[in-house]
């Protein structure tokens, strides 16, 4: 099992989810031979459902608290694109790293990160995970190799390729995964990004979380190449797109984009083909696109898929899905009341986190 997961079910432990044993099979000789059959084990499954539910309940109670101003500033939402972080996760392993643009409060999330620190951070709290200074686009998590959240597009790209440069020097086998939305493919740091990495074989896994609309405008009317996989071939890269309502292909594309990436043969570009429920910002009406378009996309949604899976496989009933969802609602009204309760922080903080050097002598009140 990926350590990842084995962290995930614990932090579950520590909110209350129980992990249902299922029954309705009749021996352990059937539970085996119904089971061989699903692609992945009830431990991936259940990861995946989980933590994406997590994802998308979290973020859905965020826009109605930007909705009512408790939060402020800027806020992208994940509705949709779960099956990008859960299904790169599983396939990861425990030390590799992380980074993405400013849509980033569920990467964090799925990798076990406590909702009130993140929540705390949405509001500007000091217990926030950034210490309140962040805000929504500037989620970061040491801990769990999670660096961030960056506000410039395209700005995280040739970080990602730094990350996975220092790896490379410091002969780990450990990789980084990349995060961009589509429009970040015009910036031309990521060109350059993609040229450093397939150059040096550095272990850097660039994915393209492609919703089709970057801020507002379709990559149809943007670029003449809509496969943005085919970005790849100017630097002989292997590239794949993949279906990423999908959770199982994101996993599979990942993982053998980490395979090459920890055999020294350098980066993977994936473009994975998603689709986001909401607006770019809050402050999108989303009117460049049909409601039709968007119940068709809904219609595939990857927790959906996920649950219709597990109840194939009996990794789970109806009693277990409404236990998650029961806990995963109180874990998430949790959140928002520990960040209703902490205190902003001290306006002293403003010099702090700035310089490494503690006793800097060059800041001026």
């Amino acid at each position: 099992m990926n350590p990842l997961i084995g962290n995930w079910l614990e932090f579950l432990k520590l909110c209350k989810i129980k992990i249902i044993k299922q029954s309705g099979m009749a021996t352990a000789k059937k539970t085996r031979a119904t089971t061989s059959k699903a692609p992945f084990t009830k431990e991936t499954y259940t990861f995946w459902f989980e933590s994406m539910l997590l994802m998308r309940r979290f973020e859905e109670k965020a826009g109605q608290l930007y909705g009512q101003q408790k939060i402020r500033g800027f806020c992208h939402l994940y509705i949709g694109q779960e099956a990008c972080a859960s299904g790169a996760i599983s396939a990861l392993k425990k030390g590799d790293s992380y980074i993405t643009a400013y849509r980033d409060h569920a990467h964090p999330l799925a990798l076990g990160t406590d909702p009130n620190a993140i929540m705390a951070e949405l509001y500007g709290k000091e217990t926030g995970v950034s210490k309140g200074k962040g805000g929504s686009m500037h989620m970061f998590d040491k801990e769990r190799n999670f660096f961030g959240g960056h506000g410039i597009v395209g700005a995280q790209v040739p970080l990602g390729v730094g990350i996975a440069f220092a790896e490379k020097y410091n002969k780990t086998d450990k990789v980084c995964i990349t995060y961009m939305g589509d429009g970040a493919v015009r910036q031309g740091a990521f060109h350059e990004a993609l040229n450093l990495a397939m150059h040096f074989k550095i272990p850097v896994i660039f994915a393209i979380e492609n919703n089709g609309y970057a801020m507002g405008t379709s990559v149809q009317r943007t670029s003449n190449v809509t496969d943005l996989a085919k970005l790849g071939d100017a630097y002989e890269m292997p590239s794949e797109s993949v279906d990423a309502m999908k959770v199982e292909e994101v996993h599979n594309s990942v993982a053998r984009a980490a395979e090459r990436a920890r055999k020294g043969d350098g980066p993977t570009l994936l473009e994975f083909r998603t689709y986001r429920y909401k607006g770019h910002s809050m402050s999108d009406p989303a009117k460049y696109r049909t409601k039709e378009e968007v119940q068709a996309y809904k219609r595939r949604d990857p927790i959906e898929q996920v649950k219709l899976a597990m109840q194939k496989y009996k990794f789970g009933d109806e009693a277990y899905f409404q236990e998650v969802e029961a806990k995963i609602k109180k874990a998430v009204l949790d959140s928002v009341k520990f960040a209703e309760d902490s205190k902003f922080p001290d306006p002293s903080e403003i010099y702090k986190d700035v310089y490494v050097q503690e006793d800097y002598p060059f800041i001026k009140d």
